[in-house]
């Protein structure tokens, strides 16, 4: 069974750093597209950030230039390094992978549990 597993979450104060994981676990014959997405009180889910197979990126606005997406693809890991966080980047932060999980060549949507980022002073 594939699942998406989040670490890193916590508590920083405005201006501090925070780096997030996405464990990929379970029989996975290729992956297409990952990325981050959050989720705030009251406000709907939006996208952070993806990471395209063949290496490309893409950032929301909001994010450029404070956060940056990588994956180890030994380790099957995603990752999410942000600094300069704000209290506005509080939320839920959810890894999300399209994902092929049988030797048909077709790609299914994975999300993880989601990690909760609070910055605060």
């Amino acid at each position: 069974q594939v699942q998406l597993v989040e670490s890193g979450g916590g508590l920083v104060q405005p201006g501090g750093s925070l780096r997030l994981s996405c464990a990929a676990s379970g029989t996975i014959f290729s992956i297409d597209v990952m990325g981050w997405f959050r989720q705030a009180p009251g406000k709907q889910r939006e996208l952070v950030a993806y990471l395209y197979s063949d290496g490309s990126t893409n950032y929301a606005d909001s994010v450029k230039g404070r956060f940056t997406i990588s994956r180890d693809n030994a380790k099957n890991t995603l990752y999410l390094q942000m600094n300069s966080l704000q209290p506005e980047d509080t939320a839920v932060y959810y890894c999300y992978g399209d994902l092929q999980v049988t030797l048909a060549p077709r790609y299914y949507a994975y999300w993880g549990q989601g990690t909760q980022v609070t910055v605060s002073s």
